[in-house]
């Protein structure tokens, strides 16, 4: 890595619009063939970054934090007015006290203070809540013997178990989930429903004061560190808008690919695979984010073959570092049991939420195998429909059928509102 002349930038691809709606496998591996290792992209209109995709390259990115920063205020797009403060990038992308976009003894200092907090969760009692959660759901459109497990299914468990475990009550949650939803979503809403989940954080993080309990929000309050109420608020965000959407496209796919890959469904149900061994396999082919923003150059260099200006946007190619040919063995396919995968980031900023994501994901896809043995899908897998964004490719739905559910005795049988009918 060394500083040079710039020649003129190269032509970007764009990670956004009807493009996308390709085999972005085959697209990551013809961006690399043209560009190598780092390749230019555009995440918006006028927006450009570049995009990480080698194994070696990314790994660099994420532990050198001499030459790339955390910190977005140093992204000269937007420092340069090429990025309105409307855009719907800027939920997820624009600067915030919280670990996410920090850097050095900052960052470890939250980081501390939220990896602790997450540690204190009891597994146990984590399954139990996802498992009743589950079950809940299963229950309320098991009677029709069809569903759409996306909106149905792995959109909603998440953040019912996620909002529990904040602390929320069952007024609070449903409308926090409703705002989650839109801040995620790559649409001009993006940035009222940022306001309206920031709002309800705050009133979330004053009755907690006056009120602690043994939710995830109190323990940040009461560490040692001594976040300050902005630092809890955003570190929520963080961890709800960073962490909930991942888990959900980690379920979705998961059941995805059994429902699709009859050798893969025959390994699991055979004893060939654990449930923990097909989440792997997911997490190296599919990563829940497929590229995650973002780094920030601290100075001209010379990166990858390309020449990045300081200020410029590294975006992590997770899924496209994950099929870096120079990482994976020659038959192109990962090895059972070997989670050296980057689905979760590399470095010091490796999500701390992990092992959470694994429990709520396995009980999760465990519990549907056990309630719905006969599951199978209600469209050809070329049927399906997708969410495109700069940041992932998400199951729209994944519409189901089975004859013979098999309920837990005593699970609801009250009909689950679908969260996008407006109930």
């Amino acid at each position: 890595m060394t500083v040079g002349a710039p020649p003129g930038p190269p032509d970007p691809v764009p990670l956004y619009g009807p493009g996308l709606d390709g085999d972005m496998p085959a697209r990551y591996e013809r961006m690399r063939r043209e560009h190598g290792p780092v390749v230019p992209v555009a995440i918006a209109p006028g927006v450009e970054a570049w995009l990480v995709l080698g194994h070696r390259e990314l790994l660099h990115l994420t532990r050198d934090e001499q030459y790339f920063s955390h910190d977005p205020r140093r992204w000269s797009a937007l420092r340069d007015g090429r990025v309105p403060p409307d855009s719907p990038l800027i939920p997820l992308v624009g600067w915030r006290p919280a670990l996410l976009f920090a850097d050095g003894r900052q960052h470890r200092r939250m980081r501390q203070a939220v990896a602790e907090a997450l540690a204190r969760l009891d597994g146990h009692e984590l399954i139990r809540r996802v498992r009743a959660t589950a079950e809940r759901l299963i229950a309320g459109f098991a009677d029709r013997h069809e569903a759409d497990l996306v909106p149905q299914y792995a959109r909603m468990l998440p953040l019912q178990v996620v909002t529990q475990l904040l602390g929320l009550d069952e007024e609070q949650g449903p409308r926090l989930v409703e705002a989650i939803a839109a801040v995620v979503a790559p649409t001009a809403a993006a940035t009222g429903a940022n306001r309206r989940m920031g709002g309800m954080l705050l009133e979330l993080i004053e009755r907690k004061k006056r009120q602690p309990g043994p939710d995830v929000t109190s323990w940040l309050l009461e560490h040692e560190v001594g976040l300050s109420d902005q630092e809890v608020l955003h570190n929520l965000v963080v961890i709800i808008v960073a962490g909930n959407q991942t888990t959900v496209n980690w379920i979705a796919d998961a059941v995805r690919v059994l429902l699709t890959d009859p050798g893969f469904r025959s390994s699991l149900s055979g004893g060939h695979l654990t449930v923990d061994d097909a989440l792997d396999l997911v997490l190296w082919r599919y990563p829940p984010t497929a590229n995650f923003p973002g780094r920030y150059a601290t100075r001209d260099l010379r990166f990858g073959g390309q020449h990045i200006r300081a200020g410029d946007m590294l975006i992590l190619g997770l899924a496209g570092a994950n099929a870096d040919p120079e990482v994976l063995p020659e038959d192109g396919r990962p090895v059972v049991g070997n989670r050296s995968h980057l689905a979760f980031g590399a470095g010091p900023h490796t999500c701390p939420a992990q092992d959470p994501a694994r429990l709520i994901t396995r009980t999760a896809v465990d519990t549907l195998r056990h309630r719905l043995p006969d599951l199978e899908l209600a469209v050809t897998k070329d049927q399906l429909t997708w969410i495109t964004s700069p940041w992932s490719k998400n199951l729209a739905g994944l519409p189901v059928r089975f004859t013979a559910p098999q309920l837990a005795a005593g699970a609801a049988t009250t009909p689950t509102a679908d969260p996008d009918s407006g109930d």
